[in-house]
């Protein structure tokens, strides 16, 4: 099994994450239910069947949370990093026709909800490792081979 990487940054996101669900929106959810539960016929209660479900929600995603959490490794920033692409690294890169992205090589975990995150899995951000500014990097696509330039390597220090 690979080890799931995140970077210090996704780690301290998921575990407030499982804090506000555990210590905040649960609670709040269950007293809900609580409420609705108390007013009668469960059936045709939304309120009831509404809050149970988010509370259901609330569960899973602790439990994956959890989990997770425990099965992580955090990679932190070394001097040696610096000047080629690793784990955590900002890249930008540009191709033949002047397209210019960036984005930073970060864990499974954290690619949700960012659109300039992409995942250590990826083929672009595998075809970039190790690579440094100035290199000419061919990346495997449906659509054939795409040449890029990388242009600028940075990393967040925490």
């Amino acid at each position: 099994m690979k080890a799931r990487l995140i970077t210090q940054e996704g780690y301290d996101k998921l575990k407030a994450e499982l804090d506000y669900l555990w210590r905040t929106e649960r609670p709040e959810v269950t007293q809900k239910v609580t409420w609705a539960a108390s007013l009668g016929d469960r059936s045709e209660n939304a309120d009831y069947q509404y809050n149970k479900k988010r509370l259901r929600e609330i569960d899973r995603r602790v439990r994956y949370l959890r989990k997770c959490i425990d099965e992580l490794g955090i990679v932190h920033y070394a001097p040696e990093q610096e000047g080629k692409v690793f784990f955590g690294a900002w890249v930008e890169i540009e191709n033949e026709d002047g397209e210019v992205k960036r984005f930073r090589i970060v864990g499974y975990d954290e690619i949700f909800e960012r659109k300039d995150y992409i995942s250590i899995d990826s083929p672009m951000a595998r075809g970039l490792l190790k690579k440094e500014v100035g290199d000419e990097v061919a990346i495997r696509t449906p659509a054939g081979e795409a040449y890029w330039y990388i242009n600028q390597i940075e990393y967040v220090q925490t």
